[in-house]
């Protein structure tokens, strides 16, 4: 397995721990499918019951990686993010629709954009208290992806998903829970401790009645054609990212100012 994703079994319980704390884990190309292959490992191990995923020193994912450096740059055109449903989309349709056993979410910190479409893709989510989410797609002219328009609308409805992405709202722990983004939040310095007893604490049900349980459950709970909800996110996002305001707000991140839209 490559560096940048540490694997560790306890018991049934394996953890997939994001490892590129320099950058709060930003995703580029090797984390992200670093990532996939890593549940796809999980997924036909029949001694894993239960998956974690969290992430290194204190941060889950801060979005993609926007330096322009290393193997993912959206700046350039060589780089076919938007040509198919690539990783992106892989971790909806892997997590919900490909693996069956349940992988719970360990929010250790900021979680930002395909970082959060990560966290929301997991069964069930558990978050470390003062850390905070945020979509962050306004911020660098896209519209969101990963499959956030329905995990996020699933769990807080329409009205409340509209506000959190268009408001481009920062929140923290304790009003994700009320929202009901997140199932739990514990202390920061309890964190670990409490991801580790939870996910035992699930692999104690047997794995055919919790594989069979979330079989049933996303089954019910998936009834849109969820690969074409996931083409026209990156349809969207792809227009987006092309206009000139997408350009602009990105141009306009980097640089830490504000952006000047046009509308075109």
């Amino acid at each position: 397995m490559t560096e940048v994703i540490q694997v560790s079994d306890a018991g049934h319980v394996r953890t997939i721990r994001l490892n590129r704390p320099e950058v709060k884990n930003a995703l580029n190309l090797e984390l992200a499918w670093g990532i996939i292959g890593a549940v796809e490992e999980a997924a036909v191990d029949d001694n894993v019951w239960v998956i974690a995923i969290t992430g290194r020193d204190g941060a889950f994912c801060s979005g993609l990686d926007l330096r322009g450096t290393g193997d993912f740059n959206p700046k350039t055109e060589q780089n076919k993010y938007l040509d198919d449903l690539g990783w992106v989309s892989r971790f909806l349709l892997l997590f919900r629709r490909d693996c069956d056993k349940p992988i719970i979410g360990g929010i250790n910190g900021v979680a930002v954009g395909a970082g959060l479409s990560l966290a929301l893709a997991c069964d069930i989510r558990l978050m470390a208290r003062g850390e905070r989410i945020l979509a962050g797609y306004p911020r660098i002219g896209g519209s969101p992806d990963g499959g956030m328009t329905f995990t996020l609308s699933q769990l807080i409805g329409y009205e409340k998903t509209m506000r959190f992405l268009l408001e481009s709202a920062t929140i923290d722990a304790d009003e994700a829970l009320r929202l009901g983004i997140v199932g739990e939040v514990v202390d920061a310095e309890r964190f670990e401790d409490r991801l580790a007893e939870y996910c035992q604490q699930i692999a104690k049900v047997s794995p055919i009645t919790s594989r069979l349980t979330k079989r049933t459950v996303a089954k019910a709970t998936t009834t849109i054609d969820l690969e074409a909800q996931l083409r026209l996110e990156l349809g969207s996002i792809g227009r987006a990212f092309g206009s000139h305001d997408g350009k602009e707000a990105r141009q306009a991140f980097l640089e830490k100012r504000t952006p000047v839209f046009e509308g075109r």
